[in-house]
Order: C-alpha cells, then sequence, then structure tokens
C-alpha cells in the first residue's frame, strides 16, 4: 500500500515572477526535505502538465531534475488526462511503489495560465471537449458546461440559488486558506444575482460559476508502507479508482456524470467505506454545476437532488459530509496539472493536523474527486491517516 509521506504547495494565483520551470523546482525541493528525504532517495519522478499551449516549453519531465543534480538520471515522465492530470500522476505513482518497481516516488503537478491571452486560454482549455462537438462552443469550456446548466435545468427545475450556495460556500472556505487565489468572501444574494461585477458567462452560469484561470504547482513524495512506518508522518491510499468515460457528450446522459458514479463505487467498495464514512471531501467544482451534479454521482443525494445537499448545509465545513474546505478550484484556483496533486496534498494535510487556516478538527478518512473534461476522466482517492 502505498502512502504519501511527504508534501508541498505554493500559493495558487497570478505569479507573475514564476516560470514553470520555477514552480516545478521550488516545490520539488521542498516535498523532499517535508519527506525527510534527499534527492538521491528518489527513485522515480511522474509531472503533471497538461499545458495545450499555456507553455512555449511542451517537454518539461526533465524540468524536474533542475531542481537538484541528484535528481540526473533518474526516470521522469510527464503525465496528461485533462484537467485530471494531477491525479492522473498521483495514480501512476501508486502503481509504481505498489508493483514494489520504487520505493520512493516524486510527484509533481505544475500550470501556467495567466501568461496567456484570454481567447488563447479557451481555445487552449476547448482541447479537453470532443472538437467535432464542441470545438465551436461559444465562451469555450464555459459554455460547455453552460449547456450541462441548461440541460439539468430543464430536467430538474431552476437551480440557481442552489449553485449560489455552493459558490457562496467556496469562498467563504477560500477567504481562510492562505493558499486559495481568491481570498474574498461573497455572499449568497450576489453570487445569485446576475450584474455588472457578476455578469452571466454561459447558459445560467455567472461569474461566480467559474473557476479561475491560475498559475501555481505542487508535490508529494509517496513511498511503500514499510518505509512509511518509520515516516514522521503518512497518508496511506485505502483505495483508488480511475473510470475513463466516452469523450462525446452524445454518446452518454451528461446529467448523469457516470464515470464519476462508478469511480466513487469502485473506491468506497476497495475501502469497505460508504460515503458517509469519510470526514471530507475534495471535489472538482470547475463549475457549481458540476459540483451539485458530483454530490448526486458520489451517493449524497438521488439523481436531480443535490441541491438538498447543499441548501440543508450538509457540504459546509461544519456540516455532515464538508466538501472542498480548501475553497475548490472555484476559490483556491484551479492551474490545471497542478490541482489533482494539490487536492492530494491539502487532503494530506488535513489528516495530518497541518491545513493551515481551514483544518477539520479530528479528520481521519479525506475523499479526492478529480476529473478531466466534463466527466471524462475520473479519478477518486480514498485517504487514511497512518501516522
Amino acid at each position: 500500500m502505498a502512502a504519501i509521506i511527504g508534501w508541498a504547495h505554493t500559493p495558487f494565483g497570478k505569479l507573475a515572477d514564476e516560470t514553470v520551470e520555477t514552480l516545478i523546482t521550488k516545490v520539488t525541493a521542498r516535498a523532499i526535505a517535508d519527506a525527510g528525504l534527499e534527492a538521491k532517495d528518489i527513485d522515480e519522478i511522474y509531472l503533471g502538465h497538461f499545458n495545450a499551449g499555456f507553455s512555449a516549453q511542451d517537454f518539461t519531465a526533465s524540468l524536474v531534475l533542475q531542481a537538484s543534480d541528484d535528481l540526473r538520471f533518474k526516470p521522469a515522465t510527464r503525465v496528461e488526462n485533462a484537467c485530471a492530470t494531477g491525479s492522473a500522476a498521483v495514480h501512476q505513482a501508486v502503481r509504481s511503489v505498489d508493483s514494489g518497481a520504487a520505493r520512493h516516488v516524486l510527484v509533481v503537478g505544475v500550470e501556467q495560465m495567466t501568461t496567456t491571452p484570454g481567447p488563447q486560454i479557451g481555445a487552449n482549455l476547448l482541447k479537453a471537449s470532443y472538437l467535432p462537438e464542441d470545438g465551436d462552443t461559444p465562451a469555450g469550456f464555459a459554455g460547455v458546461f453552460g449547456k450541462i446548466a441548461e440541460l439539468y435545468f430543464q430536467r430538474h427545475g431552476d437551480n440557481t440559488e442552489a449553485l449560489a450556495h455552493i459558490a457562496a460556500k467556496a469562498h467563504k472556505n477560500g477567504f481562510t486558506n492562505p493558499l486559495a487565489q481568491m481570498r474574498k468572501e461573497f455572499s449568497v444574494e450576489f453570487c445569485q444575482e446576475e450584474s455588472e461585477k457578476n455578469p452571466r458567462v454561459a447558459g445560467p452560469l455567472k461569474r461566480t460559476d467559474c473557476s479561475l484561470v491560475s498559475d501555481g504547482a505542487a508535490a508529494l513524495v509517496l513511498t511503500n508502507n514499510t518505509v512509511a512506518l518509520s515516516a514522521p508522518k503518512a497518508v496511506a491510499f485505502r483505495a483508488r479508482a480511475h473510470a475513463q468515460d466516452f469523450l462525446p457528450m452524445s454518446k452518454r446522459d451528461i446529467l448523469r456524470f457516470d464515470g464519476c458514479r462508478m469511480a466513487w463505487g469502485k473506491a468506497l467498495e476497495e475501502a469497505s467505506l460508504n460515503i458517509w464514512d469519510l470526514d471530507l471531501v475534495e471535489t472538482h467544482d470547475c463549475f457549481t454545476i458540476a459540483e451539485l451534479i458530483e454530490y448526486e454521482a458520489m451517493g449524497l443525494t438521488e439523481v436531480g437532488q443535490g441541491a438538498k445537499a447543499i441548501l440543508e448545509g450538509w457540504t459546509h465545513k461544519e456540516g455532515r459530509l464538508p466538501v472542498n474546505p480548501s475553497g475548490g478550484l472555484k476559490a483556491k484556483g484551479h492551474p490545471i496539472g497542478a490541482t489533482g496533486v494539490s487536492m492530494h496534498a491539502l487532503s494530506a494535510m488535513q489528516l495530518c493536523g497541518e491545513a493551515d487556516g481551514i483544518q477539520i478538527d479530528g479528520a481521519e478518512l479525506a475523499g479526492v474527486f478529480n476529473m478531466g473534461g466534463a466527466a471524462v476522466a475520473n479519478y477518486v482517492s480514498v485517504l487514511q491517516r497512518w501516522r
């Protein structure tokens, strides 16, 4: 069983003084030191970097080696699976450890998006959709999820209020997260009403329904359970699952997020848990409608009733199952390649009592859901404090 024994996380935001290379090298050095190791102890490296045109430097796996000469000649592989790129890298590292191929594996996730002009950002993100059907969607990927929100409202009724509550929750949580990009609270009323400061973006989605364009990086060091027993801290992978769905939305019921449902079901079964056994979840709220549908797919409510989970306060920090105590992609930020690694790092911090400003008291079990595209690449991890 693989375990996380060290981590590092930059603040997310517009980091004009950084580059992809400097972000990578900073978290690499810090994560290795946090694990109580030296660079020479690392056996293998996985880098999560979506890129898709955000960085001119597109061959980035070896940039991790820039952190230390002692990383030279270590196997290094770049992993990509759209917005689930970070979790794809993490799961590859778990496989390496669990197979016995490596004892200490470094995972780095990175993205720098804010140096790209606005129209190009939209074009880059649309590469995570099925271009023959969605390549000309107005408003880019927000337009894709705007369509999903419209369909959801048609089938299950107007859920504008629920989406506003999800957005307000994210910003309330992000306000106390020192790593978050947007540390500013917004009222439910502000998030619900279309205004000059909160304009409509696509379909029923307004600006407060959309995650941020971000720069940032995060890193983890993984090892096996034998080594983890002597580590100062360790968070074990109690279970993990990956379910890949069809890319075209026309080939599935897009309102069910079946890949998300499948991944959660497999992971919870492997862990011998149900969703309510978890103490917190970090989930992929690229848009508020995504979090709403994810409530249903993870089993909090029946299909079409996701609003109940947020309107009755279940998913608030003080609720039955806190969801995105970090502020989520919505407030923390969404540097694509870093997001999944960030989710695992922040969950590990929670389980070890190191989540400054956002700590859930007594947290022992955490769930992570990271998705690429419109519920195409679906990754779930169930984490448990080991030491």
